[in-house]
């Protein structure tokens, strides 16, 4: 039975936009981000996610390329517009093609609540997910929230390394039987929800503050060659 949008099971009608950014300069693996993944461009993963979750009035792809343009079209995305050139370099963050964007839908007379940020690089988060990071963003009247998964290991046991001398990045007893350890979550890059409201150039995604938990099996998070072959 398909899941009802938390939209209506909370009774918020905010309007959501959907932001997968995708540009074309991918120098780990070229043009990662249209690359075939399981019989699908790895963008079309993402899309087909949000479009299912019935919670995104606007499933946009904010990309720099024509040709990831009509990909995206293909799939049910929208692009109404390019991103810039000036946005869409190595050095370039995420807010930046979020701000940027944000202005030209408003130059289009298009506005909206709150962005759902989805990496396309993240394949394996799907509608039920975003579903359920949106209920608990709505819900508690959060204005951040990003995905997270258990961290395989803990802190407790990594050292940084300086000529050879090993130094804890913790300072608890490491003879505290395993079982006994605190679990430690880390981000998975899958979903960031923000308040558009709050944005501001100094807005970082990996900051938001409440997290919402994904299995480890799902928070794949792919970006060379060998993530792909695994």
């Amino acid at each position: 039975m398909a899941m009802q949008s938390p939209k209506k099971i909370c009774g918020y009608f905010m309007k959501v936009l959907a932001l997968i950014p995708a540009r074309s300069g991918s120098k780990g693996v070229k043009d990662k981000n249209i690359r075939f993944f399981k019989d699908k461009p790895l963008i079309a993963h993402t899309i087909l996610s949000a479009l299912q979750s019935q919670i995104c009035d606007e499933v946009f792809v904010c990309t720099d390329s024509e040709k990831y343009a009509k990909i995206a079209q293909d799939f049910g995305a929208n692009v109404p517009f390019l991103r810039s050139k000036e946005n869409a370099r190595d050095e370039s963050k995420s807010i930046d093609c979020v701000l940027e964007s944000i202005q030209r839908y408003k130059e289009l007379g298009k506005t909206f609540d709150v962005l759902l940020l989805l990496q396309p690089t993240s394949p394996l988060r799907g509608a039920k997910h975003i579903q359920e990071a949106y209920e608990l963003f709505v819900k508690n009247h959060y204005q951040s929230l990003l995905s997270v998964c258990k961290s395989e290991v803990n802190p407790l046991f990594i050292r940084t390394l300086q000529n050879h001398q090993l130094s804890p990045i913790l300072s608890q007893n490491t003879s505290v039987r395993r079982q006994d350890l605190q679990t430690f979550y880390r981000l998975n890059g899958a979903i960031y929800l923000n308040l558009i409201s709050t944005l501001t150039t100094e807005t970082s995604f990996n900051d938001n503050v409440i997290g919402y938990v994904m299995e480890e099996k799902y928070s794949l998070d792919i970006d060379t060659e060998e993530d792909f072959k695994f």
